[in-house]
């Protein structure tokens, strides 16, 4: 009898709706047990079939009930790794050290990589992750499940496996739908704005991996430019005049979205930007700069924490008046308070990207992916984002980072190793001018 079979007689005897059964997680705590110790591939397959099935139709905290099992029951024991270890530090064996290995590997990854032979079972484990990360701040337990998918995703998606396409108008609905759904950095307006981003001066592509044929894992978008763009509204303008993609001799990067939550944290976006920067280059040799106007995303929110940390001597004065001006309502209006501001605010952005730290990498995110990925930090832009969000998170500031694929490895290289941030003479000579400030490199 099917397991989804069996829930719906249960639940017919019981009166309940399949996915409210009580006993929905035990019944599948015994079927994954069942499944590490069945030798068949067939009935192995079979098994995974019906319990990825039965999984995908349990409530919200049915699925936390079997997720905590999960956690408890199929861990590594203590006791097994200490012994192995015991035996390796006595006796170094090749033998011992692949009992060792053995017996440190979570069970969990064994029971992922079973579930994975069902039909479809990528696409559910890349969505189980997600819906872990989606509740893990309020059940860290059920980290080690999320970090175990990952290291298995990781290895799933990872470079060899995926396939650069070219997104265009000729591209099925299917996926044109999906990029309307899924772009995270510059929403998209319906089909008429998604068709100028597809036009003869622009580019898309996308990371597609067999196990989801017609699912991008990531996407770029690219507009081809005459000089580096300083603002973002005239590259989504679906109005714009077309350029000549001939006399295009810059490709500007202005929105990157990874598409599966559950595939947070697995590294391949950089592996994009360098490929779609060859792929560009081949087909117009014209094109020799390689950049983005990214967003600074958490800027505004640290002026807010620096004015809260005044009273400790951590903000100056003209810093403190610089945030009363910005709460002033119609201050783009006045074009005295619009000069101060933007003479005070562009050095400050330049600080907060090169000086602010988290660890030892900067604080804004952005940054620390374009740097991680061997770019440099080129310019700010004073008003290059004036939508909605762009002036709430970051007062409309944006930044250009360059990617010199002559460069990249080296800067990847010093970033990695030594935390080296990257910058033009400019960006330096900005930072600078705010570091006498009084301002804490928080």
């Amino acid at each position: 009898m099917r397991l989804a079979e069996f829930f719906r007689l249960s639940s017919k005897a019981n009166g309940t709706f399949p996915h409210e059964d009580p006993r929905a997680a035990e019944k599948l705590i015994s079927l994954c047990h069942a499944l590490l110790s069945e030798r068949g591939e067939v009935s192995g397959r079979y098994l995974a079939s019906e319990i990825l099935g039965a999984y995908q139709s349990l409530d919200a905290s049915t699925a936390a009930a079997f997720f905590n099992r999960v956690a408890a029951e199929f861990s590594p024991r203590p006791e097994e790794i200490g012994r192995a270890a015991e035996a390796y530090r006595k006796d170094s064996t090749p033998e011992n050290l692949a009992r060792l290995q053995r017996v440190v590997e979570s069970p969990r990854q064994e029971l992922f990589r079973r579930l994975n032979m069902a039909p479809g079972a990528t696409r559910i484990l890349v969505e189980m992750r997600a819906r872990l990360l989606k509740d893990l701040e309020k059940n860290p337990g059920w980290s080690p499940i999320a970090s175990d998918l990952a290291h298995l995703l990781t290895s799933w998606f990872n470079r060899g496996f995926l396939v650069l396409r070219r997104i265009d108008w000729q591209t099925p609905a299917s996926v044109l739908e999906k990029l309307i759904e899924y772009e995270a950095v510059h929403q998209i307006q319906g089909w008429r704005d998604l068709r100028r981003r597809l036009e003869a001066d622009r580019r898309c592509y996308g990371f597609f991996h067999p196990a989801l044929p017609d699912e991008p894992i990531i996407f770029i978008e690219v507009a081809l430019t005459r000089g580096m763009s300083a603002k973002v509204q005239p590259l989504l303008d679906p109005d714009s005049p077309l350029v000549d993609p001939e006399s295009a001799d810059c490709a500007m990067f202005y929105s990157i979205t990874n598409c599966q939550k559950g595939l947070r944290g697995v590294p391949f976006g950089s592996f994009l930007i360098k490929q779609v920067a060859e792929e560009v280059g081949k087909e117009f040799p014209r094109i020799k700069t390689f950049a983005t106007v990214s967003p600074v995303p958490d800027f505004r929110q640290w002026l807010r924490e620096s004015q809260q940390a005044e009273k400790d001597g951590a903000l100056s004065e003209k810093v403190s008046g610089l945030i009363a001006k910005l709460d002033e309502p119609d201050w783009v209006q006045d074009k005295q308070t619009y000069a101060e501001v933007e003479r005070e605010l562009v050095p400050l952005g330049a600080y907060y990207l090169l000086r602010v730290k988290q660890g030892k990498e900067p604080r804004d995110p952005v940054a620390r992916f374009h740097l991680r990925n061997g770019a440099r930090l080129e310019r700010i832009n004073w008003f290059g984002d004036t939508s909605v969000i762009g002036m709430q998170r970051s007062v409309g500031l944006m930044a250009n980072y360059v990617y010199r694929l002559a460069e990249v490895e080296r800067n990847h290289e010093l970033y990695t190793k030594e935390y080296k941030v990257n910058a033009s003479r400019e960006v330096e000579a900005l930072a600078k001018r705010s570091s006498s400030l009084g301002l804490a490199a928080r």
